[in-house]
C-alpha cells in the first residue's frame, strides 16, 4: 500500500530529530573527524546532542541524497535537539580524488533534483530548491535549502555537500517550518567546519 505524502514527510522529519539506536558503532580511530554538537547552528531553546559515528547508511535513507550514498564506505552521525530540529552528517572516503569528485557531483545533483522528484512522486506536495552558494574550504562545499509543503506540514531542510581530497561529507539540517526559519548563516559555518574537520 502506498504511503501518503504526509506520512512520508513526517517520517523524514522524525528520522532527523531522533537518534539512531539500532546500528553498530564504527571505530573512529582511522576515519575522518565528524562534527560535534557544538558545531551545529545554535537552537534557541535546546542543547544539541550527538550519537555515535556509525558505519553504513542511515535507515531510513536521508531525504534528497540517501539513494546516492555508497553503503559499504559510508559513515554517519546523528544529531538531535529536545524539540523539532535534527541533523546528520554522512562521510565517505573514496579510493582516490577522481572517485571522490564524482561522488560529490552525484550527491549535489541528487539534492538539486530533490524538489522536482518529490513533486513528481507526490503531486499534492509543493517543494522548492534554493541554492545558497559555495563555502571556500579545502575543495569547497555547496549549500542548498529544500522546502517541502503539504496541506498539513511544512518542513525546511538545509544541505551541505563538501570535499577534502578523497573524502566527501554531507550535512543535513532539518526542522518544521519555512525557509525564513532556517539559520542559513550559522549553517554556512557548520558546513565550513564539517570539511575543515575531515583531516
Amino acid at each position: 500500500m502506498r504511503r501518503t505524502t504526509t506520512a512520508v514527510i513526517a517520517a523524514t522529519a522524525l528520522a532527523l530529530i531522533l537518534p539512531a539506536t539500532t546500528a553498530t558503532a564504527a571505530s573512529t580511530a582511522s576515519t575522518p573527524r565528524f562534527l560535534a554538537p557544538a558545531d551545529l547552528p545554535p537552537h534557541p531553546s535546546s542543547d544539541w546532542y550527538g550519537g555515535e559515528v556509525t558505519a553504513g547508511v542511515p535507515d531510513p535513507v536521508p531525504f534528497c541524497f540517501g539513494q546516492a550514498l555508497p553503503g559499504a564506505t559510508s559513515r554517519y552521525r546523528e544529531f538531535w535537539t529536545e524539540l523539532d530540529t535534527g541533523a546528520r552528517q554522512v562521510t565517505v572516503v573514496e579510493k582516490d580524488r577522481a572517485s571522490a569528485r564524482a561522488l560529490a557531483d552525484l550527491l549535489r545533483r541528487a539534492v538539486e533534483e530533490c524538489a522536482g522528484r518529490t513533486e513528481a512522486e507526490y503531486p499534492d506536495t509543493d517543494a522548492e530548491l534554493t541554492r545558497l552558494g559555495r563555502v571556500k574550504v579545502e575543495e569547497g562545499a555547496r549549500l542548498y535549502a529544500v522546502e517541502v509543503n503539504t496541506e498539513y506540514t511544512q518542513d525546511i531542510h538545509l544541505f551541505s555537500v563538501g570535499r577534502d581530497d578523497r573524502t566527501v561529507t554531507v550535512v543535513q539540517w532539518g526542522r518544521m517550518g519555512r525557509f525564513a526559519d532556517a539559520p542559513v548563516a550559522a549553517f554556512r559555518d557548520t558546513a565550513r567546519t564539517s570539511v575543515a574537520k575531515l583531516y
